[in-house]
């Protein structure tokens, strides 16, 4: 699909590639929002089914939205990006530990 570029050396993607990634978006909300409301689908599935479809979300809006790709121009963005997610995965799971050491320790008489 064909990308201008600005004075900056800056990509944008095409009207077209806009509404697939826009679709697309749609489509990854919707699915899960129409299973968890149905309440029809087993629980196991449902999680699974948020979980693909919020990575595939975070993909779609990378890719279409943000214009990241495996140009050379793009190669600080994309390093930067998973520094953003190491650190915040780190942060996660190291609140969640702590919560459940404190958890674990504080209910050791009862």
């Amino acid at each position: 699909m064909g990308h201008s570029t600005t004075e900056h050396g800056a990509s944008h993607g095409s009207v077209g590639e806009y509404i697939v990634g826009l679709l697309l978006s749609i489509g990854l909300t919707a699915l899960p929002f129409f299973m968890v409301m149905s309440g029809d689908f087993d629980r196991t599935l449902t999680i699974i089914t948020i979980f693909v479809c919020a990575v595939a979300q975070v993909l779609v809006q990378l890719v279409f939205f943000l214009h990241m790709n495996n140009a050379s121009e793009q190669w600080w963005n994309i390093i930067t990006a998973i520094f953003v997610v190491v650190l915040v995965a780190i942060l996660i799971v190291g609140s969640i530990w702590v919560m459940q050491n404190m958890n674990h320790n504080m209910l050791m008489g009862h």
